[in-house]
């Protein structure tokens, strides 16, 4: 299954917020949408879900316009939409059957994610007994229990402790394998490089960078070496304003041309006593910072 954004335009009176937006997500693949507060993710995945229209574009599945009787999406908001009084059992069925489950197969469905999630024994209490983390694992539940095609995490980890991330992460590389697309939206991005494919970067309602995050990388001027050693003195004098010591220890040298890469490692190796030195790499990080730029205000919720 292909998820396609197509030159979506949208407006809020005399504000434009999307212009053009276009993007492309597969199953059994994790799909990064990036951008600053106010670039538009917010609306481009409400747009996406059918909350509201475009006013101009299309939202596609496999080349044809989405049917959302057909096409099950799941939604983990930033912004969590659960009831703290009602009893947890109660609720999660309550949001199941509204995404079309009868409740025999509702109670069954939650019954199997609160197991795997490890709170089976907070079945029939009050959301407001759980902790923020334990709370945040029941939102994900109302995203997950009717098995949808499309999975949306907005900041899904956001909450959880060092356990729980790592339980959430083995969820969502099930739902990858299984074929679903996800789709997450983060400013951790440390999860999304490790997670995702292909990014696209929204800079004020348009798409500044989009395509395979490998490829994105590799297409950067390969025209640094990084190098990791006890004994950096030598070498920074050697190289002079060149080189640079990086808050982790190691050196980053910037070379005259990507050609000369293969001299200047053999150099290095020859003299100096290395850990390792390689061709730098840019960090989703750093190609955020890049392109993300200035914004405007956030989307207007």
């Amino acid at each position: 299954m292909v998820l396609e954004l197509r030159s979506i335009e949208k407006s809020f009176g005399e504000k434009r917020v999307l212009t053009g937006v276009s993007f492309r997500a597969e199953g059994g693949k994790a799909f990064g949408l990036l951008g600053r507060n106010g670039a538009g993710k917010t609306t481009s995945i409400r747009i996406l879900m059918g909350v509201f229209p475009a006013d101009g574009g299309e939202v596609l599945i496999d080349g044809k316009p989405i049917d959302y009787k057909k096409i099950q999406i799941g939604y983990l908001p930033e912004e969590r939409g659960l009831y703290p009084k009602k009893i947890i059992l109660d609720q999660l069925t309550y949001f199941a059957r509204l995404k079309g489950m009868e409740k025999k197969e509702a109670v069954k469905a939650i019954d199997f994610w609160l197991e795997r999630l490890e709170m089976t024994e907070y079945r029939n209490k009050r959301l407001d007994t759980l902790s923020k983390g334990n709370q945040q694992k029941i939102q994900l539940i109302t995203a997950l229990a009717h098995d949808p095609d499309i999975v949306i995490l907005d900041e899904p980890f956001s909450g959880l402790d060092p356990v729980n991330a790592m339980l959430l992460k083995d969820v969502v590389k099930e739902e990858i394998a299984r074929g679903k697309i996800v789709l997450f939206s983060s400013h951790q991005m440390s999860y999304i490089e490790e997670f995702c494919d292909s990014i696209a970067i929204l800079n004020a309602g348009k798409v500044a960078l989009h395509g395979d995050l490998h490829e994105i990388k590799r297409n950067y001027v390969r025209d640094r070496l990084v190098v990791r050693t006890e004994f950096s003195a030598p070498i920074l004098a050697d190289f002079g304003t060149a080189c640079t010591k990086l808050e982790n220890g190691s050196l980053l040298i910037q070379l005259g041309n990507a050609g000369e890469k293969k001299e200047v490692m053999k150099r290095l190796v020859e003299r100096y006593e290395l850990d390792e030195v390689k061709v730098f790499e840019p960090s989703l990080n750093d190609i955020f910072v890049e392109y993300a730029g200035d914004s405007a205000e956030e989307d207007k919720k």
